[in-house]
């Protein structure tokens, strides 16, 4: 299959502003793309638009709502006249054990992790079906196994795999590229970022089994694999052992990945959940 140019492409890409979404600004950018950056914070959307080359599009808004993914994407064809690719990379994720959590903050987890892709992804349908462009969603290694603690963000991402890998039978015979990438842990502001049961911040520590990796080299491998034409990337050596894991031994994976994970719930009188 011949690589896809992506360069002077118009490539709109969600949380920007993050770890992940700045990295992959920078490294299309870097490949010729034109970059329209949406971020909810706008301080760090301003700071990292000034970092980008000069025309890239600051959309400021919050992706679960409906209203907003229209105005982005109208914003985006209004600054360059086209659309050819969609980065769905904004997302939230909490940290507490569903006994624990009230329904509220799965809602809202749903609401940006799921709703807020399908949404800016129905709205910019016809224009990358016109251009024959991709679309990518960054899901998780949560996204086809189940992680503790996790219930609404693994939720969330399996929704999305759900979501787009039945979209790609509806488009690719349209020429719409679909990937889905699966990292495990990267050093973002994610985890600092994660919300508790009740609804603020989390106040647990994030266990990162297997280590984090660098947002500019996880950014590299899925500019690689959207170029490649990948509908699937695993990119490190956890996401792809627990993909394997979690399919041919999926009690095994379960037992192993809560051992690892459940001291992130340990009370503060050394009791813990079951």
């Amino acid at each position: 299959m011949q690589e896809r140019n992506l360069s002077g492409k118009v490539i709109l890409i969600t949380g920007a502003a993050g770890g992940l979404g700045s990295a992959l600004c920078h490294r299309f950018a870097q490949a010729g793309a034109r970059i329209a950056a949406m971020d909810l914070d706008q301080t760090k959307l301003s700071a990292l638009v000034a970092s980008l080359p000069p025309g890239t599009l600051a959309i400021a808004g919050n992706i679960s709502d409906p209203v907003i993914c229209q105005q982005a994407v109208a914003q985006t064809l209004n600054h360059f006249g086209a659309l050819d690719g969609l980065l769905n990379n904004a997302g939230i994720t909490h940290r507490s054990l569903l006994m624990d959590t009230d329904p509220s903050v799965i809602r809202r987890v749903m609401e940006v992790n799921f709703f807020g892709a399908m949404q800016l992804t129905h709205a910019a349908l016809p224009h990358l079906i016109a251009s024959h462009g991709l679309v990518a969603a960054i899901s998780s290694v949560a996204g086809y196994a189940p992680l503790l603690g996790r219930t609404g963000y693994a939720a969330s991402k399996h929704a999305l795999h759900g979501f787009f890998n039945s979209l790609r039978t509806e488009v690719e015979d349209l020429g719409v590229q679909v990937t889905l990438v699966c990292p495990s842990f990267i050093a973002t502001g994610i985890a600092a970022a994660a919300v508790g049961g009740d609804g603020a911040s989390a106040t647990s520590s994030r266990i990162a089994a297997g280590g984090e990796s660098d947002p500019a080299d996880i950014a590299r491998l899925i500019f690689d694999s959207i170029a490649q034409g990948k509908s699937l990337l695993l990119p490190d050596r956890t996401s792809q052992l627990a993909w394997w894991i979690s399919k041919l031994l999926p009690g095994f994976y379960a037992r192993t990945m809560t051992r690892r994970v459940s001291a992130e719930f340990q009370k503060t009188n050394g009791e813990t959940h079951p």
